[in-house]
């Protein structure tokens, strides 16, 4: 199997935003089904599994992984989460779905084949460093389902993620706030094709009560701090995307209508963002085509 590139000075990113994803992953199906194969790839979070779809080439996996896995009764509740295994059951959606008989089959012959450059970013929860991990961490289909779901491990919702001797949590809470500009830039792109999962209008907030994080995170204070600071780096990011759009150096997706939260488990509802999202995707594809040149 040979893939190619057909667009290699553009970033794409994908923002993270628990199971708000299912409208973004939408714009899988649009970029694959218009033969738009971004060189360079990045996701944080839910973003991240995003960015193994976009990559394996898998828009069916990718409307699946934030749609109908909500049915699967092993998908995660409040038993699980008072068991210890998250209220999303993390174990189960990342190690056991992604397998040849699995629920989610992921095609890593589809993904070694495809030349592009990934960054998926994860937060060190005992260090409070950011890490965008590249192709050589994620060679196996093991590493790959192992830092996708660190870099989705909602803090206080789903178990820490370890691998070897460290501690890994949602890299939304890391040096950008959750959309991987950064790692764009640091790797010399200056035009960017990010797919967010926020209105235009949106803005975060700091939490009212920081001590709350302080006594949920005493074991991990670096991720209580991070937590309680990171609307500063998300808008911070957020207003640099929309200088970078007044430039004319990035296009951005912003959905315009987000009727879904980041738990959301209804299958119709989830099913509805989709679809919407795929709607909106058609009518910003000239757009998107016309920026990247093709």
């Amino acid at each position: 199997m040979s893939l190619y590139s057909n667009v290699t000075d553009t970033a794409l990113i994908f923002e993270g935003g628990g199971m708000r994803a299912s409208y973004t992953a939408a714009t899988i199906e649009a970029l694959l089904g218009n033969k738009i194969y971004i060189d360079w790839v990045a996701g944080i979070s839910a973003g991240s599994s995003n960015t193994i779809n976009y990559l394996s080439r898998a828009p069916d996996r990718a409307r699946k992984s934030f749609t109908d896995i909500a049915s699967d009764p092993n998908f995660g509740n409040m038993k699980t989460f008072l068991r210890g295994q998250g209220l999303f059951n993390a174990h189960y959606i990342y190690q056991q779905t992604s397998g040849p008989d699995g629920v989610l089959p992921f095609d890593m012959e589809t993904y070694l084949a495809n030349p592009a450059r990934i960054r998926i970013g994860s937060f060190n929860a005992l260090t409070g460093d950011t890490v965008y991990w590249t192709r050589e961490d994620l060679a196996t289909p093991a590493d790959i389902m192992n830092r996708v779901q660190a870099s989705s491990t909602m803090p206080g919702l789903m178990p820490v993620v370890k691998i070897g001797d460290e501690e890994w949590v949602d890299g939304a809470i890391g040096t950008s706030g959750g959309v991987a500009l950064d790692a764009a830039e640091a790797d010399g792109f200056d035009k960017f094709l990010v797919i967010l999962t926020q209105p235009r209008n949106y803005w975060k907030t700091r939490p009212r009560n920081p001590r709350f994080f302080e006594r949920v995170f005493r074991r991990y204070p670096a991720v209580a701090e991070a937590l309680i600071t990171r609307a500063d780096r998300y808008n911070a990011t957020k207003e640099r995307l929309l200088e970078l759009e007044k430039q004319g150096k990035a296009v951005l997706f912003f959905p315009e209508h987000m009727t879904v939260t980041s738990t959301e488990k209804n299958v119709d509802k989830l099913r509805a963002s989709y679809a919407a999202g795929l709607a909106q995707s058609r009518r910003e594809l000239p757009k998107w085509r016309e920026f990247l040149g093709l």
